[in-house]
């Protein structure tokens, strides 16, 4: 049994819903947002809640229940509150800057790094923070993961680009004048 498959889904005020096919159109004051479904999954409309249930107890459809609730969930969440995950920048001379639509990053290369984030991700920086918001968690969490990518944390001095409040395990190092010496 589904936990969070069998979890009724609240639409807030002003969010709308269009369920066409395999796909749900949702729109609020945030944007409009189209997550699809499996075509084997019913989603029901029911007075400003939405019930996702299954066809079967296979283990396919026990598998899709609760992953399609909770894309759906996601994208009421998303077009109501919106998502954003923080980063920062750890290191002397580390640093970021918005230059038009591009983030530009200097993380110690030779060169800055030009990020172009797609459309529905909106990217503000001061210095030594990041923060990637937009309506569609997926979208936010790959952005955010490319931009940690480009310079992960070393466990050394912990250097480089990480989540807000993410620990970062640090190596001791080798010890001066060892075994062989």
């Amino acid at each position: 049994m589904s936990r969070i498959g069998n979890k009724i889904i609240n639409i807030p005020d002003g969010v709308t819903l269009n369920i066409k096919n395999s796909v749900i159109d949702i729109k609020g004051p945030k944007g409009s947002l189209l997550v699809p479904f499996h075509h084997e999954m019913e989603v029901k409309d029911d007075n400003g809640s939405i019930i996702v249930s299954r066809p079967s107890d296979s283990r396919k459809h026990r598998s899709l229940h609760g992953t399609v609730r909770q894309l759906i969930f996601n994208g009421v969440q998303g077009v109501s509150e919106g998502f954003s995950k923080e980063l920062e920048l750890r290191g002397v001379g580390y640093q970021a800057n918005m230059q038009g639509k591009y983030l530009v990053l200097q993380l110690g290369f030779s060169h800055d790094i030009y990020f172009e984030p797609p459309d529905g991700v909106e990217i503000k920086t001061n210095r030594t923070e990041i923060i990637v918001s937009g309506i569609n968690k997926q979208l936010v969490g790959e952005v955010s993961a490319k931009i940690r990518s480009f310079r992960k944390p070393e466990p050394y001095k912990g250097k480089g680009v990480r989540y807000k409040n993410e620990f970062v395990r640090s190596k001791q190092g080798k010890t001066v004048g060892g075994a062989g010496a």
